[in-house]
């Protein structure tokens, strides 16, 4: 699995791996590095199964299966604890995380993540499977620009997106790979064991997110034992690319509490 080790060298300084969402990328944390790295160890990586990580993933693919490959890669690189902060599906890593290994975690960040199917982002999981069973990867990767980012962004940005996916349609997964991702997702369940995540979780949830809802990251904060919710009125699902500033000074702050 490709991943790179960025910023502070020292030994003692807190390690944060970024986890990605769908596309599996952690060229999407781009807009967060230069914060990070001039005060953390940074742990990017591409998840299996995308980008610059080949491979055929098996058919039961699962959130599980993630947690497994991160955890596999952090003991590799003997990390005894960190920060895991998750977009999305990295988010639902970072639970399951918690839950099978809750001593690697100082804590987490779960930034529009759910614990459960929601009928809204599952509709859109569907369109996005009959797209890529029926349309090209060009209209795929338009349609996605549509659900990670708000319409007055994408009209200011248009230049930049068009080379963005550009470079994504020189890079995109296997389909079947996508296919397994996406179910993934769409079973992902732990509402019976999400109490017992007793991890230190900052929440950060968009209020104009086209695919997650922000009710479902407050049925996080009302459910996990220690956490804190910041939510945002404006960024859409990727608020990361489109209110960088906002999230990276919440994220700092949060951070620097350790």
């Amino acid at each position: 699995m490709y991943f790179e080790v960025l910023g502070v060298t020292d030994p003692n300084a807190h390690t944060v791996v970024l986890s990605s969402g769908l596309g599996g990328s952690a060229h999407f944390w781009k807009p967060q590095l230069e914060a990070l790295t001039k005060q953390y160890r940074v742990v990017v990586y591409d998840q299996l199964g995308t980008g610059r990580s080949p491979a055929t993933l098996p058919m039961d693919y699962s959130i599980e299966h993630m947690s497994d490959e991160l955890l596999e890669l952090l003991d590799g690189l003997d990390v005894k604890q960190c920060h895991v902060v998750g977009h999305a599906l990295g988010g639902l890593v970072a639970m399951k995380m918690a839950l099978r290994r809750p001593d690697i975690l100082k804590s987490m960040v779960l930034i529009n993540a759910w614990s459960s199917p929601n009928p809204h982002t599952l509709r859109c999981f569907n369109i996005r499977k009959a797209i890529l069973d029926t349309c090209s990867k060009e209209i795929f990767l338009q349609m996605q620009a549509l659900i990670l980012y708000p319409p007055d962004w994408i009209a200011d940005n248009i230049a930049t997106l068009v080379e963005e996916e550009a470079h994504l349609l020189k890079v995109f997964p296997d389909k079947d790979n996508l296919l397994k991702r996406i179910a993934a997702l769409s079973t992902f369940d732990i509402e019976n064991q999400i109490k017992q995540i007793q991890t230190d979780t900052l929440i950060i949830a968009n209020k104009d997110d086209l695919l997650v809802p922000w009710q479902q990251s407050k049925q996080l904060d009302d459910a996990l034992p220690n956490s804190k919710m910041s939510l945002l009125d404006y960024g859409g699902h990727a608020s990361t690319v489109t209110a960088t500033q906002t999230v990276n000074t919440i994220l700092m702050e949060h951070l620097n509490c350790y």
